[in-house]
């Protein structure tokens, strides 16, 4: 996996050190193979410098949310909602889809899914087990009936957040489902995908995910503009993010509506692939977030129902067991946001999550952070793309793995190959 050490100058970096005048500025770098940095950067306005990492208070070892809450009874969830105007979103989707109602009933407000996700769901349980038989003994090929499966739970799911979209006016409860990511760098073909899951799925509260590579970007404004929302996944870059929302706002002008209240999108944000420096960038797209969606130009697509492009952390889960396991959901809480958070994040911020704002409570630090880091030599724009490949290609991988446990498991039941 890329090093966030990589330098403009010189291929390999262990630790940058640098001391100017008054200043002194010791970094370890950001390994994200195998996450060993045992040190967070801290910085205040006279100087940078390196602190263990404080142990978490909680390690949850259970790998699913257990559901025992009560339907009457309100969560740090419904507070992180009603007072902050984050919405907290499960990242996780299995049958059976009812198992959704206690997470809803605790006050997520809307579902995000991948090949990743699909892939450990199918492969590991029995529950698609009756539906795939009936799909290849019809005489559907794998791909097919793997589409047939996801397309189910997708519009399942959708269902159980319908009331969520409707009281919130199309602002919420809305429930993801990713392109083939075989498609990451083919644009056109991607807009056909994209089209074909909206009209498959025929929810209004779907979102289809659209890979934020360079290719695809222009696919988000085309489909933007055809009135379908859409979830821009694996953006790991700010220069990346502002290619994003420039695509989402030419897609509204470029639509001709004269009513843009019924296209949304979020804009997918990855924060824990970029580890300890994470945070900083996410408190400088927040900035960069305001400052796109005011003045003349938006305010000009206000006055025809446009909502804004929310952000959403994504990758929210803490891979290093020495960090706080709220370390990628505390720090990025403020309005307009989504936080879509997995078993672990989601069941360890119940139990001991705060909630105030602090998305934007230290930006001169996450820019003191991002220019420093920058005058080193990082190259935020070649880190950004090596973390996009590598998103890009373990969906891939997850994908194929699928399928092909697919293929074993009609082989099992004696059924029709490929």
């Amino acid at each position: 996996m890329a090093s966030i050490s990589k330098h403009k100058s010189s291929p390999t970096h262990d630790f940058f050190r640098s001391s100017r005048s008054s200043k002194h500025l010791i970094i370890s770098s950001v390994h994200l193979r195998d996450r060993t940095p045992a040190f967070d950067l801290v910085y205040s306005s006279s100087n940078f410098s390196i602190h263990p990492l404080r142990a978490p208070s909680l390690m949850v070892k259970c790998s699913r949310i257990d559901g025992n809450v009560s339907s009457a009874k309100k969560t740090i969830l419904h507070d992180l909602y009603e007072k902050e105007g984050q919405s907290p979103w499960y990242d996780n989707l299995c049958r059976p889809v009812t198992d959704l109602i206690p997470l809803i009933q605790s006050g997520v407000r809307g579902v995000t899914s991948n090949p990743a996700i699909f892939q450990k769901a199918i492969s590991t349980s029995s529950a698609y087990n009756d539906q795939f038989s009936e799909l290849v003994q019809s005489g559907k090929d794998i791909e097919s009936a793997y589409w047939e499966l996801v397309v189910k739970d997708i519009q399942d799911a959708c269902k159980l957040f319908e009331s969520i979209y409707d009281q919130t006016d199309g602002g919420d409860g809305y429930v993801s489902v990713e392109v083939s990511p075989r498609l990451a760098d083919d644009s056109e073909n991607t807009i056909k995908a994209a089209k074909w899951l909206h009209q498959w799925v025929d929810r209004p509260n779907v979102y289809i995910k659209i890979p934020a590579t360079a290719p695809c970007i222009p696919s988000i404004k085309e489909v933007i503009e055809r009135g379908i929302s859409v979830n821009v996944t694996l953006i790991f870059s700010l220069a990346r993010y502002e290619a994003v929302i420039d695509a989402y706002l030419d897609g509204l002008e470029a639509s001709g509506l004269s009513d843009l209240s019924r296209i949304t999108s979020v804009a997918s944000f990855f924060v824990s692939r970029v580890d300890t420096l994470a945070n900083a960038q996410a408190t400088l797209a927040y900035q960069l977030y305001q400052k796109k969606f005011s003045g003349p130009r938006w305010d000009a697509l206000v006055k025809k129902g446009a909502k804004k492009q929310r952000l959403l952390w994504a990758s929210t889960s803490v891979k290093n067991p020495a960090y706080s396991d709220t370390l990628y959901v505390a720090p990025l809480i403020g309005p307009d946001t989504v936080s879509t958070m997995p078993d672990q994040a989601l069941q360890a911020f119940i139990d001991h999550g705060s909630v105030a704002r602090t998305i934007d409570s230290n930006v001169s630090e996450a820019e003191g952070i991002y220019r420093a880091l920058e005058k080193l030599g990082i190259d935020w724009g070649y880190v950004g793309s090596q973390l996009e490949l590598e998103g890009v290609d373990s969906f891939k991988k997850s994908f194929d793995s699928l399928l092909d446990s697919l293929q074993e498991k009609a082989n099992s039941l004696k059924l029709v190959s490929y």
